[in-house]
């Protein structure tokens, strides 16, 4: 084998597992956060029981829809 095609293959597999490890991390990421949001109702019940208002369910889904709907 010659150098020069050793240098290619080399090359080509350290770009395919770039592009492989960088889906394969962003989909297990993308199923993390789906799995364990960052932030859950109870937490925002808490924040607004801790600032002072009466958290209604109706609150929580709203501030709940905001969360979801930011990217």
């Amino acid at each position: 084998m010659n150098l020069g095609l050793a240098i290619f293959l080399i090359v080509i597999a350290l770009i395919l597992g770039l592009v492989g490890g960088f889906y394969g991390a962003r989909a297990y990421m993308k199923k993390y956060f789906k799995d364990n949001p960052p932030i859950s109702e109870d937490m925002i019940v808490a924040m607004m029981s801790q600032m002072g208002q009466k958290p209604s369910a109706k609150k929580v889904n709203q501030v709940m829809n905001m969360m979801k709907h930011q990217k």
